[in-house]
């Protein structure tokens, strides 16, 4: 839930901050949310439709995208984003100043200042225009969740080198590291690799990383 938790963080939306802060399953009070119903009358349905619409929003995507996605109607795609936007106030006030930004400035930016143009925003073409939109969006969430992930390797690289350690960082896969581990190292990687990650980048939210062991990936998943 990396990209939600960096969208809670830039948005500033009071509610999903809490939501992420009291550890509550996101999609199940979101559901709640944006049906009006209690979070113990959420059903499979409800939460399947807030997870795809809490990511679609992340990346951008508007009613045409979703109801694809969901095969809903148009209209009824369109309501439920709405009845989103309306719970999440925070998220589409991030959503106008960012265009506005990048309209204003020609580029937006990462957490740590990467930068991408924003041209395409004065194009002709509608398509290209809202293309451009779509990635001012996603842009600084997916870039701060890559400068997460590089951060934290950093640190955890150097902390092996100075600590001496046999244990080898092997791949990275999105917000996954896989490490080739010798046992007596287990636990002290374990905990040293959690810490990295979790404080890599401090945020309005916590981040949360979860570990495994196995004798290949397969298991260790």
């Amino acid at each position: 839930q990396i990209e939600l938790r960096i969208l809670a963080h830039y948005s500033n939306e009071k509610k999903l901050i809490d939501e992420f802060n009291k550890n509550l399953d996101i999609h199940n009070r979101t559901a709640a949310l944006v049906y009006g119903i209690a979070d113990e009358d959420v059903q499979y349905h409800h939460r399947r439709v807030a997870k795809m619409v809490n990511y679609s929003i992340a990346y951008g995507a508007g009613p045409f995208r979703i109801s694809q996605e969901l095969k809903i109607s148009l209209k009824e795609a369109k309501t439920i984003i709405d009845n989103y936007f309306a719970r999440y106030p925070g998220i589409k006030e991030y959503i106008e100043n960012k265009i506005k930004k990048g309209t204003e400035k020609g580029f937006i930016q990462t957490y740590m200042g990467r930068r991408r143009n924003t041209i395409n925003l004065n194009s002709t073409n509608k398509n290209i225009r809202e293309a451009e939109k779509r990635a001012i969006i996603n842009m600084p969430i997916q870039g701060t969740a890559s400068e997460l992930i590089k951060v934290a390797m950093l640190n955890i690289y150097k902390d092996m080198i100075k600590n001496k350690l046999k244990t080898k960082m092997i791949l990275q896969v999105h917000d996954e590291l896989l490490f080739e581990v010798p046992i007596d190292e287990k636990d002290l990687i374990i905990d040293m690799v959690t810490s990295k990650m979790v404080n890599a980048i401090k945020f309005k939210v916590p981040i949360v990383v979860d570990g495994n062991f196995g004798s290949n990936w397969y298991e260790a998943h």
